[in-house]
């Protein structure tokens, strides 16, 4: 989910994981990725993330990371350098452990879909924009079709989270009707799986695709949607309707990798179920170490910590690790290094990341 959406995780196995421990796997050469500001880790060039109090946890200066500190992605680094953003060094950059495509605010779907069919400004960069990007790169630095195959051989491809932002964009504005989205949410779907599809066209053999998150528990749904009914909410105070409806997109994305996996059996591809381990973090909060896992970190006094922006007059909380959410939208360190942990270890991956070298 991209510069909206998120929440976070499973219950916390150990603590904060350094990544030459989850690196032992060692079986990935190189990385890349796809995705929104969820995995960006510096190719969007202008946004807050570029600001305190962003990235004072880890790297203890902004790092053009929507977070406090690292990402789940920096947590798949498998023993490699943190993937680099690929922006900087498009046109000259080697790349020898990866790159990272991910642009924050990019969704599935390009703006002229949105524009033709619901007359909706969707001026973000899309998934098609990111992997014209990608091949550009894969020419310049194994050219040819066996040289670009050998690579990717090599290489985890981490495709999202996104989609998230095609359905965040819209529910931002409550004037707009909620159900929607349920009409344009298979052809998300499908320009996933059409995506999926062209990097294993490529070569690449290990896929890594993600769910969306339980956006119903994210504070800026939960106080921009805050409702007077109490049947509106379940019974971990988070919004029902929203979560089904990520729910749905899951059961679809799920449905989609499956078919993905018949067509091409000779490929890993691997579903990280984002959502359960988020709901596992909301129902046991006190397990993972986190005080409250609605209320953000970085924000103002309003409901669920929101009604400020998170920058420098925000109200910042001192401890990041007991929360699950850093700004509103996107999570803590803390909350990334959980999820991560269920998706290399188990179970959130249908097979663990660990276990695909």
């Amino acid at each position: 989910m991209g510069s909206i959406v998120s929440m976070a995780l499973l219950f916390v196995f150990g603590v904060l994981l350094p990544n030459a421990d989850l690196g032992s796997c060692g079986c990935f050469k190189r990385i890349f990725a796809f995705g929104d500001s969820i995995i960006d880790t510096g190719n969007f060039r202008s946004g807050s993330m570029w600001k305190p109090p962003y990235g004072g946890t880890y790297f203890h200066h902004p790092m053009g990371r929507c977070s406090d500190g690292r990402l789940i992605v920096d947590f798949y680094a498998l023993g490699l350098p943190l993937l680099p953003p690929s922006g900087p060094e498009e046109k000259t950059g080697q790349f020898p452990t990866g790159a990272n495509f991910a642009v924050s605010g990019s969704v599935a779907l390009c703006p002229d879909y949105y524009s033709k069919r619901y007359n909706f400004n969707m001026g973000h960069v899309c998934l098609e924009w990111q992997l014209g990007s990608f091949k550009a790169v894969l020419a310049r630095i194994a050219p040819g079709k066996a040289a670009t195959k050998s690579l990717l051989r090599e290489s985890l491809i981490v495709f999202g989270e996104i989609g998230g932002n095609d359905y965040n964009f819209w529910f931002y504005d409550r004037d707009r009707s909620r159900d929607t989205p349920y009409e344009f949410m298979p052809d998300v779907i499908s320009r996933i799986g059409s995506g999926v599809q062209e990097v294993i066209n490529l070569g690449a053999k290990t896929i890594l695709v993600p769910g969306n998150f339980p956006i119903g528990c994210v504070p800026v749904y939960l106080s921009g949607h805050k409702t007077n009914m109490s049947a509106d909410y379940d019974q971990f105070g988070c919004l029902k309707w929203y979560n089904e409806f990520s729910q749905k997109h899951n059961q679809l994305l799920k449905k989609e990798v499956g078919r993905l996996k018949s067509r091409n059996p000779g490929v890993k591809i691997i579903y990280a179920d984002y959502y359960g381990a988020a709901m596992e973090f909301v129902r046991n909060p006190k397990r993972n170490g986190i005080n409250d896992p609605l209320v953000a970190c970085c924000g103002g006094n309003g409901p669920y910590g929101t009604g400020h922006d998170c920058d420098l007059n925000a109200k910042v909380c001192r401890d990041p690790s007991r929360f699950a959410n850093w700004d509103q939208v996107h999570m803590t360190e803390k909350a990334y290094s959980v999820i991560a942990h269920g998706v290399l270890n188990g179970p959130y991956a249908d097979i663990p990341l660990l276990h695909a070298c």
